[in-house]
């Protein structure tokens, strides 16, 4: 049975509650959270179960991201994984060593290559799970630049591979 469209963001929002009042509750083993229908649910949006703990996590720990927007992103990693991916998961994996830098520059901006390459994995679902897009390190760099993480996704998207793009984009922001 396919997972609803039309009610795809209740289901996610129903899941990081039952999620995160298991990781409040000390538990966190993730992997005992998802039954066989929440793991085909996350799979249907393009979601990786590790990635939806990432922001459970960060969310129980410290309030951000918000479950708002980790809807949000989910909702351009959803979009990006239905329309240009025809809901077909990539076979490739981006490892931690493989992205730039922390102190990798662009323009001036540190930390930019590094988020962009993360923002181009997570819409490609290729994020290995040690690898989390808008992290504290991400977070960081966009409320430096007041850019909301599901937005700097679209930007990425809408680039392509256009570095430049993104560049003026970021530096249109001060």
């Amino acid at each position: 049975m396919s997972q609803p469209h039309y009610t795809w963001d209740q289901t996610f929002i129903e899941l990081f509650h039952r999620c995160l009042k298991q990781y409040q509750d000390g538990n966190e083993d993730f992997t005992t959270y998802y039954s066989a229908c929440d793991l085909a649910f996350l799979s249907s949006i393009g979601h990786k179960p590790r990635e939806f703990f990432d922001f459970v996590e960060d969310f129980g720990d410290g309030g951000d991201p918000t479950i708002e927007a980790a809807v949000l992103i989910a909702a351009v990693r959803r979009d990006y994984f239905l329309t240009i991916q025809n809901g077909e998961k990539s076979e490739t994996e981006m490892q931690s060593n493989q992205l730039p830098g922390r102190d990798s520059a662009l323009g001036g901006h540190i930390w930019l290559p590094r988020i962009i390459q993360k923002a181009r994995n997570k819409l490609r679902g290729e994020n290995c799970p040690d690898i989390m897009y808008s992290c504290g390190g991400d977070r960081h760099f966009l409320k430096q630049h007041d850019i909301h993480p599901a937005d700097f996704l679209r930007v990425v998207w809408a680039a392509e591979d256009n570095d430049q793009k993104i560049l003026e984009y970021v530096d249109s922001r001060h």
